[in-house]
């Protein structure tokens, strides 16, 4: 039996970093492996494991910032523990300074965040990432191997913070094909009146944190409301996340008299979301990949994201128009909404050619292929 030792916030199935980790914490488990989690949160069909040993991290004020020295303190701790009998280290980005295996989601030289939020936020968020821009350098330079998510994070690596290229592997990440399908049409229209989606609208959808502009939600607010000028033009946008400026957004759509945009929230739903729309909508600032849009792909949902984002590596020549030049671009946006629009069975017929292969790729398929990248 092998000891590991992993390092992060959560290990939870929301959010994409989050997923990833659970994805392997639990391949490790089920080959009957030592696992110790330094984390946060720890889903509890991980801890019913008999290897699994959870190392919890108390978030205090319910901050990850405030928490990241005392994440960084045990996982440091652990790691020395286990690391001199033999077991290996993995962590993530810079929220632990040990130089074994680094597993990398996020790269935060490669993105400057934007908030139109309180001064106070604003100070907490440049302090944030000082902090965070000297850990993640630090941890990279130390680190023996170095896991990416896509060759987008690779080249930001590479050139952002000179990581030499022999130390990096791109491995992507997998799926849960049992969640994420297509909807037979029959099933489409039952969750649709579930719902309490209309059967004769187009449904778009947006996924993604409304904390800062990184989503690229401005952007698409601006294309929306020249979608909506169009008497051609006749779907709703459902929006999916919380976030520092939700209320501001959900202020906006009432002053500009835009009612076809509906503000859920959070929702552990997603998977069905998915399969009741008809389209993706992330046009992202800066996206190291991009689970979301993998996971509408594999929904057989049309995805129109930003063409430098993780995901697109993945998008096949005949997709390409389903890709951004320019996140900033509200008009180049609505434009690529309407030739979807008026060609939705084309690109959901293209979507089908490449869906198989994309949940074909298992998060076991993932896990695999990272064990066989760390070196004995």
């Amino acid at each position: 039996m092998k000891s590991y030792l992993l390092v992060t916030g959560d290990f939870v199935k929301t959010g994409g970093m989050d997923r990833a980790n659970y994805a392997l914490a639990d391949y490790l488990a089920r080959q009957g492996q030592e696992v110790h989690l330094v984390a946060h949160r720890v889903a509890s069909e991980l801890l019913a494991y008999p290897h699994v040993k959870f190392h919890r991290v108390p978030k205090l004020a319910n901050s990850y910032l405030l928490s990241s020295p005392l994440l960084n303190w045990r996982g440091r701790f652990q790691a020395q523990r286990l690391a001199a009998d033999g077991g290996r280290v993995l962590v993530n980005g810079g929220n632990c300074q040990w130089g074994d295996v680094n597993w990398v989601h996020y790269v935060h030289a490669a993105y400057q965040p934007e908030s139109q939020a309180g001064m106070l936020r604003q100070f907490k968020g440049s302090a944030s990432r000082r902090m965070f821009l000297s850990a993640e350098r630090k941890a990279l330079k130390s680190a023996r191997v170095i896991i990416v998510n896509s060759n987008r994070t690779k080249q930001d690596l590479i050139e952002r913070l000179e990581i030499p290229q022999e130390k990096i592997h791109t491995i992507y990440y997998g799926i849960d094909s049992q969640s994420f399908y297509p909807a037979t049409p029959q099933q489409r229209t039952q969750l649709r009146h579930q719902l309490g989606w209309s059967q004769d609208k187009a449904i778009v959808i947006f996924i993604g944190a409304l904390g800062d502009r990184r989503k690229g939600f401005d952007t698409l607010f601006a294309a929306w409301q020249q979608l909506c000028a169009s008497p051609d033009w006749n779907a709703d946008l459902v929006v999916i996340g919380v976030g520092a400026e939700l209320t501001e957004w959900e202020h906006r759509a009432d002053v500009v008299g835009i009612s076809g945009i509906h503000f859920l929230g959070f929702r552990s739903d997603v998977p069905n979301l998915l399969r009741a729309a008809d389209c993706l909508v992330a046009p992202t600032r800066y996206e190291a990949y991009g689970l979301g849009v993998h996971e509408a792909l594999c929904c057989g949902l049309p995805a129109i994201v930003s063409a430098d984002a993780g995901v697109a590596e993945r998008y096949p020549p005949q997709l390409q128009d389903l890709l951004l030049p320019n996140p900033e671009d509200a008009v180049n946006l609505a434009t690529r909404l309407q030739k979807w629009y008026k060609d939705r069975k084309y690109y959901s017929n293209l979507v089908s050619s490449i869906l198989q292969e994309l949940r074909a790729y298992s998060w076991d398929d993932m896990a695999k292929v990272i064990l066989e990248t760390i070196p004995e």
